[in-house]
């Protein structure tokens, strides 16, 4: 495992040494978290598998555009309050298949929103809120500048919700309360297409090693930062690098900068550069990147499987705040025989041609007359 004590004095969101505050300790001394280490379970079935794979409930109702050919959608002339429960299912396998989907100026409460979610399957608790239904993610151009300059908070990078969990989020909703005209977006990056971009000698070596994601990081965090006391004692957990998705059968890198520290296979040394790659990796990968400009009433529902992401880092005047809902997932597993988007892509395209009876140069299959 890296070094995590190395990574005490780095800010996540520039990979730059800071210095601590002198008087810099933990707001709270000799905290004994009040729940245990959580065991693994058997989710439900992911809604999205009852999904009608044309989503036509879903789409005869809504207006979608895609915003790039990698990741990320929006629905227009909708109201998520709204929906049925097979739209809902339709709306899941779109957040599978796309990674992110958004929602402009909806009338969701905080109790529709649970209430919403709940369709999804058990509802997770972060290990600092109180409220077991949802999370308030919250900020100002001063907390930001705090935490910059005086934490190691690991959600300043790319990641996926919670990644350390042995049931890590499926499904994550944040829906936008208050925020500043300019400044505070969030970024995410597709899994599918990171994996789709390496080589495939690096697929295959990064096939065979577990990821350490900790919780180390943000337990310290909350201590020293928010006040408040972590729910639950500070874990690692080994999850392939590489997984499938339970729904859509394709490959994902799973490797985030914000909470993997490490590969189980290999030396520290080995571990260190080939985050420092991965970092590189995700950080350039323009081509399977999206940027979302929030107000109030927006919102984005991503899948923790298929993504990761960050808030753009930067200062902004005004609040920040927002309200958060994720599900628990199933365990993360690779399987062998699985396939990336890439090449699910390239077999489709070459089932239609073969259905078609199209061949090179207009032939058909037969040779040109002499």
């Amino acid at each position: 495992m890296a070094n995590l004590e190395a990574r005490k004095h780095i800010s996540p969101d520039s990979g730059f040494p800071i210095a601590l505050h002198p008087n810099f300790n933990p707001k709270i001394k000799n905290h004994v978290p009040p729940d245990p280490v959580r065991e693994e379970f058997q989710p439900p079935k992911d809604r999205a598998s009852f999904a009608d794979p044309e989503k036509k409930s879903l789409l005869s109702v809504a207006k979608r555009t895609d915003l790039t050919e990698s990741i990320g959608t929006v629905l227009e002339n909708v109201q998520l309050s709204q929906l049925n429960e097979k739209q809902l299912d339709e709306l899941a396998l779109l957040v599978t298949e796309r990674g992110v989907v958004y929602f402009r100026d909806q009338d969701l409460t905080t109790e529709g929103q649970v209430k919403l979610f709940e369709h999804y399957g058990t509802l997770d608790k972060h290990p600092a809120q109180k409220d077991v239904k949802h999370v308030i993610i919250q900020g100002s151009r001063e907390d930001h500048r705090e935490i910059n300059k005086y934490t190691p908070w690991p959600s300043g990078d790319f990641h996926a919700d919670t990644s350390f969990e042995v049931n890590p989020p499926s499904y994550s909703l944040l829906r936008m309360e208050e925020h500043p005209e300019v400044g505070g977006d969030t970024a995410w990056v597709s899994q599918y297409g990171l994996y789709d971009s390496l080589s495939p000698a690096m697929q295959k070596f990064v096939e065979g090693l577990h990821a350490i994601h900790t919780s180390r990081l943000q337990y310290d965090t909350i201590l020293d930062l928010w006040g408040t006391g972590p729910n639950r004692p500070p874990i690692d957990t080994h999850h392939p690098a590489v997984r499938t998705h339970p729904v859509t059968g394709l490959k994902a890198l799973n490797v985030n900068g914000g909470f993997v520290t490490g590969f189980a296979e290999l030396k520290k040394f080995e571990s260190d550069k080939l985050l420092d790659f991965f970092q590189y990796h995700i950080h350039s990968a323009d081509d399977h990147y999206v940027r979302w400009k929030w107000a109030v009433g927006s919102v984005a529902m991503w899948d923790n499987r298929a993504v990761v992401h960050r808030v753009i880092p930067g200062t902004y005047e005004g609040n920040r705040r927002g309200i958060r809902t994720t599900v628990f997932g199933e365990k993360p597993y690779f399987d062998p025989q699985s396939e990336s988007r890439k090449q699910r892509t390239g077999r489709i395209k070459k089932e239609k041609e073969g259905l078609n009876g199209s061949a090179p140069n207009g032939t058909n299959g037969t040779e040109t007359p002499a």
